[in-house]
């Protein structure tokens, strides 16, 4: 669709697909309008209308998910080091395990990290995760900078044999497109290591891998320079 104030080759249009569920973004209405039209003469679809929630998520802020759900519903005793040795041995401690959602609750804090809160995703104790997460209920990712240029700024750090079970270090990173972070991790590495420089090279590969997506990705949009 043409347009008098708009030069065709600025027009951006992004189709976004999870299973049966379509998202556009855009940065001209008329042809997001043009698309929905193609679309619907093509299949049985039904416009919702502008996007309230991605995936349970709002982009306002922090999902109801976890700002109802997981917060009024699940409370547990304090502990920072979590090892095996702490699991229930006899059948009265496994019985009384069997009735709190622990597996639950651990899922719901979880979803949120993977989706919008990257402060959590190194953290242990599940009480103090939920008091942190209503405490800062309102606080949500951030994205903006030059519309002149996307700038991929990335951290990585390791923590060295944080396991006291198979005494393995921990792996993060995160990456912040124009300020706002996109991507990130906490994980447990697949090795264990002799020293804290062996953790940090692992720590640093691991991100090293994980920018390289993001920079193939980002070019392939073809929308602005990227500097990585």
């Amino acid at each position: 669709m043409e347009s008098p104030t708009w030069d065709q080759q600025s027009i951006v249009t992004f189709l976004v697909l999870y299973v049966d569920d379509i998202l556009l973004i855009g940065n001209y209405v008329p042809t997001l309008q043009s698309v929905k039209n193609w679309l619907s003469k093509c299949f049985q679809m039904k416009d919702l209308g502008e996007a309230a929630y991605i995936l349970e998520i709002d982009p306002s802020g922090l999902s109801d998910l976890v700002k109802v759900h997981i917060l009024s519903k699940y409370i547990y005793q304090h502990g920072i080091v979590l090892s095996k040795t702490q699991c229930p041995v006899s059948s009265q401690d496994q019985d009384k395990m069997k009735s709190v959602p622990y597996a639950s609750a651990i899922g719901s804090i979880m979803y949120a990290m993977l989706c919008t809160r990257p402060d959590v995703a190194y953290s242990v104790s599940v009480k103090n995760i939920l008091k942190y997460l209503r405490r800062t209920k309102d606080m949500f990712l951030v994205f903006g900078g030059s519309e002149d240029e996307i700038s991929v700024t990335g951290y990585s750090d390791a923590s060295f044999q944080t396991d006291r079970d198979d005494f393995r270090s921990q792996s993060g990173y995160v990456f912040t497109l124009n300020g706002g972070a996109i991507s990130w991790k906490s994980s447990k590495q697949d090795t264990i290591t002799d020293s804290t420089t062996e953790a940090e090279y692992i720590a640093a590969s691991d991100a090293a891998k994980e920018v390289v997506w993001l920079r193939n990705f980002l070019s392939d949009l073809r929308v602005v320079a990227v500097g990585v």
